[in-house]
């Protein structure tokens, strides 16, 4: 769209010889049984009356009896044909009406009995030969039927029974390049003269389409069409050649020629002239779609003018992205307005365009992230460093209460995170572990003697039967909180925190603005297994990438570990809510919306444990993704009204693109798998192709986006290897069905149950005799058959066509994920010892290659 294409050919001189007429409205299918009629007749003869000699009709019924009267008023020959097929009673018909007009017109100068009838093996040469010497005998007029020029080759005797032959010559449905064309039709016109001496030839069809797939190395446009017309017309004139170029008009209702069918006229549906007759042929157009791209570009990209300290690196990327996405929506509008819809095209076009909006605008966020961060100024608010100079004390040290909640948690897990408050280099504070609806004294009565031995700072609570998942347990804790503990703290209960967490962060709060602080989650069990290493990488990217951005705008996501509340803003933000599964997000976004401010800091001060399983990594994602769902319905429209937040523009917008990017672009990415597995065998058997700069193309370029977003921002922030962040992108894709299952279950399922994540290697680390990523098999399983059907079915190698298979290949890829990790977690090659040892042996034996490649040293004399 960025330069206007300009192509040439000859001028067409004078009049086109003739033009095959079929005087329909858009809305009129002939082969339904449509008619026309007197007033759409000379509509349309008025129309081309400047542009030709000649008109060829295909049928003497259904209205069109009265072209021939209509055309003689403009002085326009008429070649009038008789529709033959096997309809026995129709064909009478049309023979009869055929032989009337002949005999009534002065301006017919030809009857063309049939229209590939041999070659739809609609009748024997024998039955058409009858017809055509039935109307010879009837009429004193040129008879002929319309073929295929290898049918006039293959029979000599159909030759022998006609006046002359009325040969179609086509090479787009030959795949013919169009650079060729005109020579291929003047070859294969010569190779019929050749054969049939003295027989007079009329080239009764030739054309391009203007839209529509290619075939082979055939490509149909509108610029092209011109160049191949215009060209052909030339030559034929200038060879004396006879010719009609099909067709007047775009037939919108033709879809038994796949997508080009419609698209064979001079003349579009609403009866304008596609293309220049002389002159060069450029895209009409250009122009539109240059200022539709340019208009939309600059108000996408007037929240530039809105950014917080720009540098021109990110100006300019994400002004190109939103011109980009301007771009994008001109072309969405010239197809809209250029093509023609059959119902399954209509509803594939609909659906895709509906389903490619919000993965445009997360491809967008992406972008502008990437720019933000390879480009932009360095974080500003990161509290990337201790709050105070470590060599001086503190001004004041408020208390602060860590609450601890535990829920059939492993007893020596929980004395090591117990061990490590204890070590904590802060001279204010106390420590609540409430054990939660845990009967068993396994679970509970280690803890309380551990508890005792810490001393009086630890307080432990045991509550049989608390009812709000892990916010009841918290709101207990509360009520047994020092009165003059300022700040709660709560961590999981597999954390082993730093001895400086408290010392470097509990300054912040000395902002009185200063709700909440947050330090990020990390893990120290990273080394079990391949698959933990995935999920720790995975991990690493929100808290490294995600989160640093939405703190300079002071959006940060609360998770309920590593996080220290002034109790103050806890109290006026309602206490820990059940009203989702989420509290701790839930938390931070009602304080936030109060007007309290909050930090992050990048730096770890504390270790976790990683779900046990895949099946818990599973179920810990559903529950952060269903906990998610729970808040956009509670907070939606408070957000939006000024009157009930206090929100900034900033902060609304993190929010937004952050659950868009997170739940909107999953569930539409499994959406879009599925209803492509569905539109498959449409493509595959019922020969509609997706328009690949629409549907296709926009999905491979977000997968592209997605890749160089991940790759860069992991290498530039979290700092892992290229392996492990391989690893992280596979995790992270694997996540895609878990959060659309979620983001559904959330529409339609208000309570679901708060579900522990496994951790610590209990019981419930055990894997369970079900494949947890059967249904993601079973997707990706459909979405490859599905491009094996179309690779097989793919006869004339139509480009949309391979590109959508691309596209199911790279749909596949969140599905493999899954199963792949579901199935190396089973497989030997979870176990990190083995690529250890693996890795030791390689450098064993390059080490042997290397030392027998070294020369023997040579004796001294």
């Amino acid at each position: 769209m960025a330069a206007r294409e300009t192509m040439t050919a000859p001028a067409a001189i004078n009049k086109f010889s003739s033009l095959s007429f079929a005087p329909y409205g858009k809305k009129s299918n002939p082969e339904d049984g449509g008619v026309t009629d007197e007033a759409q007749i000379r509509s349309d003869m008025k129309v081309v009356a400047p542009y030709t000699k000649a008109i060829r009709t295909y049928s003497s019924t259904g209205g069109l009896e009265l072209v021939p009267a209509i055309a003689a008023e403009y002085d326009i020959k008429v070649s009038v044909g008789a529709w033959v097929d096997k309809r026995d009673e129709r064909n009478e018909r049309e023979l009869r009406e055929v032989v009337e007009l002949a005999r009534k017109h002065r301006n017919i100068n030809a009857v063309v009995v049939g229209n590939e009838t041999i070659f739809r093996a609609d009748q024997t040469v024998d039955e058409l030969i009858k017809k055509i010497q039935r109307v010879k005998r009837e009429t004193n007029l040129p008879v002929t039927t319309g073929e295929i020029w290898n049918v006039w080759l293959e029979h000599p005797e159909l030759v022998s029974a006609v006046d002359f032959i009325a040969v179609h010559i086509l090479p787009y449905w030959e795949g013919q390049p169009e650079t060729s064309v005109v020579d291929r039709t003047i070859q294969i016109y010569s190779k019929l003269r050749a054969a049939y001496p003295g027989k007079r030839i009329v080239i009764a069809e030739f054309g391009w389409p203007s839209g529509g797939y290619n075939l082979h190395g055939a490509n149909p446009g509108p610029l092209i069409q011109a160049q191949v017309i215009r060209d052909f017309v030339a030559r034929a004139d200038a060879y004396g050649i006879d010719y009609n170029i099909v067709e007047a008009f775009d037939q919108p209702w033709k879809t038994n020629e796949g997508s080009v069918g419609a698209y064979w006229g001079l003349f579009d549906g609403n009866r304008h002239l596609k293309f220049p007759l002389s002159g060069e042929i450029t895209d009409a157009r250009f122009g539109i779609n240059l200022a539709i791209a340019l208009i939309l570009g600059a108000l996408f990209s007037l929240p530039v003018l809105r950014m917080a300290r720009p540098t021109v690196g990110h100006v300019a990327v994400r002004i190109a992205a939103a011109n980009g996405a301007g771009a994008w929506f001109a072309v969405v509008f010239d197809h809209w307005v250029t093509h023609y819809f059959v119902s399954g095209a209509l509803v594939s076009m609909t659906v895709g365009f509906v389903l490619m909006i919000p993965l445009i605008i997360v491809a967008i966020a992406r972008i502008d992230e990437l720019g933000a961060i390879v480009f932009g100024r360095a974080p500003r608010r990161l509290l990337a460093k201790p709050a105070q100079e470590p060599t001086r004390e503190p001004a004041r040290a408020p208390k602060v209460s860590i609450h601890i909640p535990a829920y059939r948690e492993q007893p020596e897990m929980l004395k090591a995170t117990l061990d490590a408050v204890s070590r904590l280099e802060y001279p204010n504070f106390e420590c609540i572990v409430i054990i939660n609806n845990t009967p068993d004294p396994a679970y509970w009565q280690p803890i309380e003697e551990h508890c005792r031995l810490l001393g009086e700072r630890f307080k432990f609570l045991n509550e049989p039967k608390v009812q709000g998942f892990k916010a009841g347990a918290l709101r207990i804790a509360l009520t047994h909180t020092d009165p003059e503990a300022e700040i709660i703290g709560v961590i999981d209960a597999d954390y082993v925190v730093h001895p400086d967490w408290l010392k470097d962060l509990v300054p912040a709060f000395e902002d009185p603005r200063v709700g909440i602080v947050q330090a990020p989650q990390d893990h120290r069990d990273g080394s079990r297994s391949v698959l933990h290493e995935m999920m720790n990488a995975e991990y690493a990217g929100f808290f490294d990438i995600g989160m640093v951005q939405r703190n300079e705008h002071d959006a940060i996501v609360v998770h309920g570990t590593m996080v220290l509340i002034r109790r103050t803003a806890l109290a006026a933000g309602g206490d820990w809510s059940s009203d989702t599964i989420c509290e701790d997000t839930d938390l931070g976004l009602s304080l936030l919306e109060q007007g309290w401010s909050t930090h992050y800091t990048s730096r770890r001060y504390g270790w976790g444990m990683l779900p046990d399983t895949y099946e818990a990594f599973r179920k810990q994602r559903h529950r952060w993704a269903y906990g998610g769902v729970q808040i956009v319905k509670k907070h939606w429209r408070k957000m939006w009204q000024p009157e009930s937040t206090r929100l900034t523009g900033d902060q609304r917008r993190e929010f937004a693109v952050g659950w868009f990017n997170w739940l909107g672009a999953e569930s539409i990415g499994v959406l879009m798998a599925i209803f492509n597995i569905l539109w498959v065998p449409v493509v595959a058997f019922a020969g509609i192709a997706v328009p690949e700069r629409i549907l296709t193309l926009p999905i491979i370029a977000t997968f592209v986006v997605y890749l160089v977003h991940f790759a860069w921002l992991y290498r530039q922030r979290v700092g892992i290897g290229v392996l492990r962040s391989i690893g992280a992108a596979i995790a992270a894709m694997g996540m895609q069905f878990t959060v659309a299952k979620a983001v559904a279950d959330g529409v339609v399922k208000d309570n679901l149950p708060f579900t522990v994540t496994a951790k610590g290697g209990g019981k419930a680390a055990k894997k369970g005799s079900d494949f947890p990523a059967f249904w993601e098999a079973v997707l990706a399983g459909l979405l490859l058959l599905g491009a094996f059907v179309l690779y097989m079915r793919n006869f004339h190698q139509v480009r949309e066509i391979n590109i959508f298979i691309v596209v199911l290949m790279v749909q596949s890829l969140p599905f493999l994920s899954a199963a792949g990790m579901a199935a190396l977690e089973r497989s030997q090659l979870n176990d990190l010892a083995l690529w250890r040892s693996l890795g030791r042996r390689i450098q064993l034996v390059l080490a042997r290659r290397a030392a027998d490649v070294v020369p023997p040293k040579v004796a001294a004399d």
